[in-house]
């Protein structure tokens, strides 16, 4: 088969370099390709590529965040079947909510070329699990693009329209948190202006009924093995020469990791580079394992490549040596390469002294307004399913206000499994603004519908705060920051029957532990709307820091219960015990410490002590 790229439209000239991070060149080379739609739900680390489409001018492309996932998906899909160029991103989390509409348009294909990109998290830096989303590719047929740096994710993006409109197909190009967040000169390009190509009246593919789907399952994998050939000689594959003796393959920010760690081996290796982590090129594959007597695999997470070679009945080696979990690095590399044999052990260097890390523990911003609200869920003393989020940091210590936490909207859900199993303890779920209305509504409907004993916590902080204070539908603003309609949560609720709705101040602390008493002891689905912006959004919030009486404090330390990293120990002591001061450079004057202080010694500036 002819390669793609001898017949499509050349890619743009090369106007300057930038310092880009991988999510700026990914917005850059989506923008460069003609995309005309792009839709996402925030989610580290992919959250900046939307962001970074946003900047380009309205009149090229439409840019928005959706409610969740699969939203962002079917609105891209919708944009592919009008005939224009589309992207969805998500993180590797989301693409779990999105894989009902990811599996079934892996059958239809796509009319205007379709981009999904995703982004893994090895390491697990901001995510509930490590997930590797190229088993998706593998499981729906659908070819996964792994650029290794900057430069790449730029042309990959670029790339991947062209595909999927030649071979009728989404692409997915796969990130990481490294490659997503690194950032290094990138040469960028002019947009293309892509025409329509208007909607394709394709009854037999378009509409998935039983009686389509089964053809179109015969044309996806026909369609496979056509990427299959045209992979063998892409050129987003490269195979660097070296010594006969040994072969590594690997894809992705490995990559560079083993030009690093083998930049001074006494024998360089012969180096496969991947562009494409599926379809595998079986022919490339093979006459690459043929040259070298022996093969070594280095990818993170899954060994998706090395399995698929063995049962290509190639002799390759990989996690054997290399682990399956965990983010690499040159040193885990290094290592895997040593245990190999392929390296000399390096002699451990004399070390005079370990210096003793300091700990820091995650906690919430100074002032937050989730903090009152779990030390009332606290005291409540109920069995607390949580939720994504910001305040998923409130199972630590201090606070200690969540029982479970599983992914995105599972709180309800989970809530109402814990009452109808009869859990003994009064049960409640607490839930985000944002991820309310990502997944929470359905579970909600449904804890009304089965008339579930529970009480909901909705915590609106009027943004999506853990993913760095992205708008959503309750804000009242859209990605790019024009005014938009206002999700009304209290009627919203009252619409799908809830009939108990209070709305608290969350730095009133009295009120709202009064409220969820209240709250808990009603029959049936209550729910509290906490209801404080977040102290970062879109600057922070500050008021005058309150202060410590010296003369007052009793040392009871009952405010370093809050968690507050404004409130530190002072040099001062109380029959033995350490005071506490506050740090003026911290402190928001949200006053949660004054009222829980148990002799009032904190004060505002000008008060007297």
């Amino acid at each position: 088969m002819q390669a793609i790229l001898d017949t499509a439209p050349p890619p743009p000239r090369a106007i300057e370099r930038r310092p880009m991070t991988g999510n700026e060149a990914i917005a850059r080379g989506a923008w460069e390709a003609g995309v005309a739609v792009a839709a996402a739900y925030p989610g580290t680390p992919s959250t900046e590529i939307l962001e970074a489409l946003a900047t380009y001018p309205r009149d090229d492309l439409h840019a928005q965040w959706s409610t969740n996932e699969k939203v962002a998906l079917d609105v891209a899909i919708g944009a592919s079947f009008a005939g224009r160029r589309a992207l969805a991103a998500m993180k590797h989390v989301g693409l779990n909510v999105a894989s009902d509409a990811f599996m079934s348009q892996a059958y239809i294909g796509a009319h205007g070329g379709l981009v999904l990109v995703v982004a893994d998290d090895p390491g697990i830096h901001s995510s509930q699990n490590e997930q590797d989303s190229r088993v998706y590719g593998q499981f729906a047929s659908v070819p996964v693009l792994e650029p290794s740096d900057a430069q790449e994710a730029l042309a990959f993006t670029r790339m991947a329209f062209e595909l999927s409109e030649r071979f009728d197909t989404m692409v997915i190009v796969r990130t990481t948190t490294r490659l997503s967040h690194t950032r290094s000169a990138v040469a960028v390009g002019e947009r293309v202006a892509v025409p329509s190509r208007g909607f394709a009246e394709l009854p037999r593919k378009n509409v998935m009924i039983p009686a389509h789907a089964r053809g179109r399952h015969v044309a996806m994998i026909e369609r496979e093995g056509q990427l299959k050939q045209w992979l063998a000689d892409a050129p987003i594959n490269r195979w660097e020469p070296g010594e006969a003796s040994l072969g590594i393959i690997t894809a992705g920010t490995c990559y560079t990791y083993v030009r690093e760690v083998l930049s001074t081996a006494p024998v360089q290796p012969q180096v496969l580079k991947l562009g494409a982590s599926w379809p595998l090129p079986e022919d490339l594959l093979r006459r690459f394992c043929a040259s070298v007597d022996r093969v070594l695999v280095v990818e993170e997470l899954e060994p998706l490549i090395e399995r698929e070679l063995r049962a290509m009945g190639l002799a390759v080696e990989g996690k054997r040596f290399f682990p399956r979990v965990g983010e690499f690095s040159p040193e885990v590399l290094r290592a895997g390469l040593e245990q190999a044999g392929v390296l000399a052990p390096r002699p451990m260097p004399a070390r005079t002294f370990t210096p003793e890390p300091v700990v820091r523990p995650p906690v919430l911003c100074a002032g937050c307004p989730h903090t009152s609200t779990y030390m009332a869920v606290r005291a409540s003393g109920a069995r607390v399913a949580g939720d994504i989020g910001c305040y998923t940091l409130a199972a630590l210590d201090p606070l200690r206000g969540l029982d479970t936490s599983v992914a995105m909207g599972s709180s309800i859900g989970v809530a109402i499994g814990l009452a109808k199993a009869g859990e003994t303890k009064p049960v409640m779920a607490t839930i985000g603004d944002s991820t309310f209305l990502h997944a929470g509504i359905p579970p909600l409907i449904d804890a009304v519908y089965n008339g579930a004993d529970i009480t909901v916590m909705l915590l609106d902080n009027h943004i999506t705060a853990m993913t760095g204070g992205q708008e959503h539908a309750g804000t009242g603003r859209t990605l790019r920051g024009d005014p938009a309609p206002r999700v009304d949560y209290e009627a919203l609720l009252k619409a799908v029957g809830v009939q108990w709705i209070r709305k608290v101040d969350s730095y009133d602390l009295a009120a709202m532990v009064q409220t969820l008493r209240e709250a808990i002891a009603y029959r049936g689905v209550s729910v509290v709307i906490s209801d404080r912006p977040c102290v970062i959004d879109p600057v922070r919030i500050k008021g005058p820091a309150l202060s410590v009486s010296e003369k007052l404090c009793n040392a009871c330390q009952s405010c370093m219960n809050l968690g507050c990293p404004a409130l530190t120990w002072a040099e001062g002591t109380f029959e033995g015990r350490h005071q506490v001061r506050i740090d003026p450079a911290l402190c928001v004057g949200c006053t949660l410490c004054a009222q829980v202080c148990t002799v009032d010694c904190i004060k505002p500036p000008g008060a007297a002590s």
